[in-house]
């Protein structure tokens, strides 16, 4: 069913077209590369995608959210191509947590181009498949200034656990996807760039021991297998992490927040 209220429509049915729609993006990789929009919840993402630069093409919000995030509803609706007030009801249906903050957004990415610079650093990501993992490492590769991320064989940057765990990163952070990483890095090492595998090879090379001071490109592996073998033998080095005690290796996350921190120090 809907109503209108003022020039502002409303929605009070949960299978309502547009609900349903907005349930696909938000669930479905496919859809989201079929129609090339993606789904955003909450009042901080919806803000940040906004103020990123996202093309916002529709704005769902709940009255109660516009009671306590009146300068964030205003905003986005002013900038929404299509905005709609929803139910309490209708937004615990759309939310995929459990206290919905009643923000919804569909929003357009804004492609954001990574062109590679001399003396930047970057992170490759090879098969990362828990979108927590490829959030936090966006999150990290943000707040530490690495030019960009270099994706291969990785789950959907707009899965709605990796938007939640970038905050935001993805709508700022240069990002590509490659399909063929191998080629990637070989082409930038006869460039000159420095490439790097991250491995949990005790006989490999201490990433403290290596100068990144002119660039280079590091390879974060898959959780389970770590990086694949055309991969690492398309980099000129090896390196790892020095651990102490009986750990064989890091989570994904981890390990990339520590790779950066040496990259960029």
């Amino acid at each position: 069913m809907k109503l209108v209220l003022g020039t502002m429509e409303r929605i009070t049915s949960r299978s309502n077209e547009r609900i349903k729609s907005f349930l696909k993006l938000s669930s479905s990789s496919k859809e989201r590369r079929e129609q090339n929009l993606y789904a955003i919840e909450g009042a901080r993402l919806c803000f940040d995608a906004l103020i990123s630069g996202e093309e916002i093409k529709e704005f769902y919000y709940t009255l109660h959210a516009e009671e306590k995030f009146k300068k964030q509803v205003d905003s986005l609706r002013e900038k929404a191509s299509a905005s709609f007030v929803i139910t309490e009801d209708v937004a615990s249906k759309m939310s995929s947590t459990p206290s919905p903050q009643g923000l919804f957004c569909v929003a357009r990415h804004r492609q954001n181009s990574l062109a590679f610079e001399s003396k930047l650093c970057y992170i490759a990501l090879d098969g990362i498949q828990d979108p927590s993992n490829l959030g936090a490492m966006a999150r990290t590769a943000e707040a530490l200034g690495i030019g960009g991320l270099i994706l291969y064989n990785c789950c959907d940057i707009f899965n709605q656990k990796s938007l939640r765990a970038s905050m935001g990163a993805f709508f700022r952070l240069p990002v590509i996807m490659t399909d063929d990483l191998p080629l990637l890095l070989r082409n930038r090492a006869i460039e000159g760039v420095l490439t790097v595998a991250a491995v949990p090879d005790r006989d490999s090379e201490d990433f403290s021991s290596l100068d990144f001071s002119q660039g280079a490109i590091t390879v974060i592996g898959n959780e389970g297998n770590g990086v694949s073998q055309p991969v690492i033998e398309a980099c000129m080095k090896k390196a790892s992490i020095p651990m102490k005690g009986r750990a064989e290796s890091l989570n994904a996350a981890a390990a990339g927040a520590i790779v950066m921190w040496e990259m960029m120090k």
